[in-house]
């Protein structure tokens, strides 16, 4: 995913209307940055952008935010967006693990596409669905949460299943093969690359069960 020496990465990125440079002074508070108060939903590792992107002309009475570590990659998102008027749209370059100190109780839906699966036991803690993000995403949440999946990686799609029931939330839709649905559906740029080649797209849909 990432792309290495990209001149000037950074600056580019931080000079588009589309970027957030500041996002924690926002927390608790996003929606004073869209022009309409809408639902929020969240992508994390959202790579170059064609998901959050579809997803935005697609859905405009929801506002997106979407969030990638390396400039190099946030980049590629940012030149797809030159030209178009998505005013539901805004994007950060920041680490996945600050996730709880940069949204307050604000993020109604959860995207999590083809997140690294982290695969080693040692490196349980940096799945995005493991015990420590699971615990995250509690203080970022407005009321029930939910958490929307998509993996090729089925090791990692198991986990997510266990992790998902284990912390109280309620499985609504599960699929080992995307493709074969009728649910709604946009790729992403991975997912497009790994349907040509025949992968299966595990997909799951949980939402966080009320509290009594």
């Amino acid at each position: 995913m990432r792309l290495r020496n990209v001149k000037n990465a950074s600056s580019k990125v931080e000079s588009s209307a589309y970027i957030i440079t500041n996002p924690k002074e926002y927390r608790g508070k996003f929606a004073t940055l869209f022009k309409k108060n809408q639902p929020l939903s969240l992508e994390i590792g959202m790579g170059k952008g064609d998901f959050l992107i579809g997803m935005a002309e697609r859905c405009p009475d929801v506002n997106f935010i979407g969030i990638e570590r390396y400039p190099s990659v946030i980049l590629r998102a940012v030149q797809k967006l030159e030209g178009k008027d998505l005013p539901n749209v805004k994007l950060i370059c920041m680490d996945a693990k600050e996730v709880d100190e940069v949204f307050d109780h604000e993020i109604s839906t959860l995207y999590l596409n083809f997140s690294d699966p982290w695969p080693k036991t040692r490196h349980t803690k940096r799945r995005l669905t493991s015990d420590v993000f699971m615990a995250k995403y509690e203080s970022v949440f407005l009321g029930q949460g939910r958490v929307i999946q998509k993996t090729d990686n089925i090791d990692l799609f198991a986990y997510s299943i266990e992790q998902l029931s284990k912390h109280d939330y309620m499985l609504e839709k599960v699929t080992l093969n995307l493709a074969k649905t009728d649910l709604f559906n946009v790729e992403t740029e991975y997912e497009h690359k790994f349907k040509k080649l025949g992968a299966k797209i595990n997909y799951v849909e949980a939402v966080k069960r009320p509290k009594k």
